[in-house]
């Protein structure tokens, strides 16, 4: 494609077909979350589970807590979280890092403010297919300086997952996805292709944007918007601020759900099989009956 086409209006624009306010909410020990995905209104958007906007404080924080079926993405946007796991992995997520961690047939960890003061990130969960709701944990965890990231008229992105403006990813998504942390300056405009098969969304995190179409009313930080079907998004920034916010794609995995809290499957068997597992330290969970993390101990 020629360069002066980079940047054209997409052949069949996805419009926003609905918008969510994400609302603070308490979650874990004292944290504050803005849920958007996972939310009463909003159960699942296929295959997004759970896409939460978290600000918390010490003591306040992520305590022991399971997982099995699914993946988490904790995408980082001040200060920074300590994580620790039951199978002895330990580090620290600052301020524009990334850990993209599948839990598979099970993970214990925590997730603790690492330093003074309020640590804020984003948590994206995304659904595993069944054929890989039980394959062994795996962690990929790339810096802020490590994430790719291109500038082009007035638009700047950070690719976290897939690519953008020439820009790609080291990640590798079992389920296929693209994450792409986007600002735009004033009077800049984007158009980003997205598979037309996927589902997508945008969520608002500074600033504000039109959206879809150049004839939409303007959308604030803080909420959520499901697109339509098409082949890409376009957006106008008409403020006199830049904007900044995060585009979201998936395939659809077409699988049914049935989820008790951190776990995910796709049967209730599956689900009282997990419970079961978890209870009697069996099947993925062995290493949780004697281990607590540092941050349990002290």
């Amino acid at each position: 494609m020629p360069e002066k086409d980079s940047q054209c209006v997409a052949k069949q624009p996805r419009l926003v077909a609905r918008k969510f306010l994400a609302r603070p909410q308490h979650e874990g020990l004292g944290a504050i979350v803005r849920r958007s995905i996972g939310r009463f209104e909003l159960k699942y958007f296929d295959p997004f589970l759970v896409l939460d906007e978290f600000s918390v404080t010490a003591p306040a924080g992520f305590p022991d807590h399971p997982h099995r079926g699914f993946e988490t993405v904790t995408y980082m946007l001040q200060g920074s979280v300590t994580h620790e796991d039951f199978e002895g992995h330990k580090g620290t997520i600052g301020a524009g890092d990334l850990q993209w961690m599948t839990a598979g047939r099970g993970i214990v960890h925590s997730e603790m403010p690492a330093a003074q003061g309020t640590q804020k990130g984003l948590q994206l969960w995304i659904n595993l297919s069944s054929k890989n709701k039980m394959i062994e944990p795996n962690y990929q965890e790339v810096s802020s300086k490590e994430i790719p990231e291109a500038t082009k008229d007035g638009v700047t992105v950070k690719v976290i997952a897939g690519e953008a403006l020439g820009a790609k990813s080291p990640i590798h998504t079992r389920t296929p996805t693209m994450y792409l942390d986007f600002t735009l300056n004033p009077k800049a405009h984007l158009h980003q292709p997205i598979p037309s098969s996927w589902n997508a969304f945008v969520y608002i995190l500074e600033g504000e944007g039109v959206f879809g179409s150049s004839k939409a009313t303007s959308t604030t930080a803080h909420n959520l918007l499901l697109l339509g079907f098409g082949d890409g998004l376009d957006v106008w920034n008409k403020s006199s601020k830049a904007v900044r916010f995060i585009l979201v794609g998936g395939e659809r995995l077409s699988e049914p759900v049935v989820q008790f809290g951190p776990f995910v499957m796709n049967t209730q068997e599956q689900i009282d099989q997990t419970i079961d597992d978890f209870d009697n330290y069996t099947n993925g969970f062995e290493k949780a009956r004697h281990w607590r993390s540092q941050a349990a101990i002290s």
